[in-house]
Order: C-alpha cells, then structure tokens, then sequence
C-alpha cells in the first residue's frame, strides 16, 4: 500500500518527506479519537487514556521495530516507497583530499542504525511527549501562583484553614525520604520548566534549518536526527519493492525454523507467529484506514458543529397592524396635515409613539399631561412618550 507524491529520481519530495513525518501525529490523534469513543462505552479503556504516551509509544516501537527489520524503513516512510540507506563516502583512492571526485555511496541499513533510528523515532518523540506535560503543569501552577499566591495548599485539603503546617510537619515527621524524593522531583520540574523552552525552541529552529534546505536541495538530510545517524531518505526502486515480500518470507522461515520444544509446543508457536505475522501485516491497511476515518469523522463533526452553531437568517417579521381609532376618541381629520385637536395646520408636529398619530407639540401636551392618553386611541401614554419630528434635516 504506497502512496506516491510525485518526483523522479532516488530523492523524494519535500512533500513526501513532510507527509510521512507528519503521519504519526494524525494517527495518534485517531487512536485517541477512537479510544476515546469506545471509552463511553467501555469504562475500563479510562485507563488506557491516562497512559496515553506509554501505550502509544509501545505501539510504535513494534511498528517501527517490524517495518526497519523488514524494509530498511519507518513505518510511514514505507507507506509510501520510502527507504533508509546509509550514506558513506567513497573517496578516489587517487587522491587522498575531497575533491570532486568524491562521492556519497548508499548501502543498507546497519543492526545499530536500526535500532538508534527507533530511539529517534519512538523513545525521543515520548520524553519529548513528558517534557511538554511536565511543563504545562509548571507554566498552570505559575499561573495560579500569580492569581493566589505560592501556596501548595487547596482548598479540598484537611487542614487547609492552618496553612497547611500540620499535614507538612507531619508528613515530615512519618516519611522523610518521601519529603526529600518530593523536594528533588519539584526542583527537577522547576529546572524542565525553566530549560524546556530554549530546548524545543533549538530543536524546532534546527528541524526548521533542516527543512528549508533540504528543500532548496542545499543538503541530502531531512532533519537533524537523519544527519546525527547518518542516514538518508530515497525513493526505493521497483526491484527493492518486489524483493521486500521475498525478504520478509525469508526471515519468517528463518524464525520458525528456530522454533524449540516437544511438537505440541512447536505447534504452539507456529500458531502464535502467523498471528503476530497477520497482524503486523494488516497494520499498516487497518492503522491508515483508521487515519482516515478520523479525518472524515473530524470533518463531519466539525461541518456539523459550523451549521448548528451558524447565526440562522429569519425573514423580518410583518408590521404590526395601525391602530385603530376608538369610537370616543378625536375623529381624523381628511387632511393629514392638519392636527385632531386644534384643527389648525400642523406647528411643530410631534408623533405619540404608542399610536404614531402625529399632532401639535403643544396640544399634545397639554392633552396627554390632563388625560393620560392618546386623544385618538385612547391607549395610556405620558408626555415621555412625546417624540419631535423634523421635517425639514
């Protein structure tokens, strides 16, 4: 199952470079999607949530441990045709100094390359992992430091109300070694909190360096880790691809025929490697269409959550119907322009906002301040009700 981003030659692509280093993070994010998920259901997987780092890194170190033996490869860069290969220098024997007819020469992968390029690709990532948590509780208890000052207490501990001096004396007193184990273990996470700053920031800008030029083709190493080991990232050919079952069918048999015991115990055995071979096959398919059921899962929800949390577009409602005239109020005179209580042309016309008949500012007011109420409608209203028009702005 390969994927292939384009290019030509043995190099790949920046993109195909980033995509396969990038596939480990979306499948961890799918993982713990769907742990999470069954977790719903399933209460006890809890468990596998709060060792998230430790049951994530176990799998990948069998991933990558399988995928390195077999194919000279990570797990993602053998997704999509990558290989590992050493990078030696083949110096012309004619002329002991560096010139041009010097040459990098690419063989496979070494037993200690293999196993110092899963320290780079699992135990590093995890410590790297733990340093992170390690100081985002420092960077919360500074903060809370900041707002309610430097006090280990909580409000949930017994003897909070005295400071907390009893409990401390007496833990103290009952456990020393403890007392000293927590004093080192926050002076070690007081020192990460203060170091892990400059340290991600240093080896995000290398890995940056790195990738910019391997991008302008200034270098053959796509990260540090890769120069440290010296190792570089090539295309595999159509001859290695069609060699890598013969390879794995060959150490297979090599496995079984290693197998010891009475036959009922070898019989046994044979079982339990074409599980593990079964499923360390069916890995790659099944973790990958897992990614991509995240993916889509993800996009689902979060199309979902944009339509229902979108502002919805009503139509304005229709005007409320005019308000009629009642049988004991003022009748309307037929000219508009003429007011219903002086029967004069208007002068300096002012609307009644409960009604919107409009008057004389000055018969209006005296009217509603002696009745309380619209003269044509009879609806109650006050002089604060009173609104000047201005025709002439």
């Amino acid at each position: 199952m390969l994927f292939q981003v384009g290019g030509q030659g043995t190099r790949p692509t920046f993109f195909e470079m980033a995509a396969a280093q990038q596939l480990p993070a979306s499948l961890r994010a799918a993982l713990t999607y769907s742990i999470g998920v069954l977790a719903l259901r399933r209460p006890f997987l809890h468990k596998v949530l709060d060792y998230e780092d430790e049951f994530f890194a176990l799998l990948m170190m069998i991933l990558e441990g399988h995928s390195l033996r077999t194919t000279d490869a990570s797990f993602s860069e053998s997704l999509y045709g990558l290989r590992r290969r050493a990078v030696k220098i083949a110096v012309n024997k004619d002329n002991t100094q560096m010139d041009s007819g010097d040459r990098l020469r690419l063989s496979g992968l070494e037993k200690h390359q293999k196993v110092l390029s899963v320290a780079f690709l699992v135990v590093l990532p995890y410590f790297k992992s733990k340093l992170h948590s390690i100081y985002n509780k420092q960077r919360e208890a500074a903060l809370q430091a900041t707002l309610w000052g430097n006090d280990d207490a909580s409000f949930g501990d017994v003897d909070y109300f005295d400071g907390g001096e009893t409990s401390v004396a007496r833990r103290g007193l009952l456990d020393p070694e403890a007392s000293n184990w927590t004093r080192i273990r926050k002076r070690i996470e007081a020192i990460i909190g203060v170091c892990y700053p400059w340290l991600h920031a240093g080896n995000e800008g290398m890995t940056f360096a790195y990738q910019l030029l391997y991008l302008l083709d200034a270098t053959g190493f796509y990260s540090p880790g890769l120069h440290a080991l010296g190792i570089h990232v090539c295309r595999a050919t159509e001859q290695e691809l069609m060699d890598t079952s013969s390879r794995i069918a060959r150490i297979r048999s090599r496995e079984r025929e290693r197998l010891r015991g009475p036959p009922w115990l070898k019989a046994l055995q044979r079982v339990l490697l074409s599980c593990i071979y079964t499923t360390l096959d069916y890995a790659q398919t099944g973790l990958i269409a897992a990614v991509f059921f995240f993916k889509m899962m993800e996009w689902w929800y979060q199309s979902a959550e944009e339509r229902m949390s979108a502002p919805t577009v009503y139509p304005p409602p229709p005007p409320p119907p005019p308000p009629k005239v009642a049988k004991e109020g003022i009748p309307l005179p037929p000219d508009r322009t003429i007011c219903p209580l002086c029967s004069q042309k208007r002068a300096n016309p002012s609307v009644v906002v409960v009604s919107g008949f409009v008057f004389c500012y000055t018969c209006i007011f005296k009217y509603i301040s002696q009745y309380k109420r619209c003269p044509v409608t009879l609806i109650p209203a006050t002089v604060d009700q009173i609104r000047r028009l201005f025709h002439d702005m």
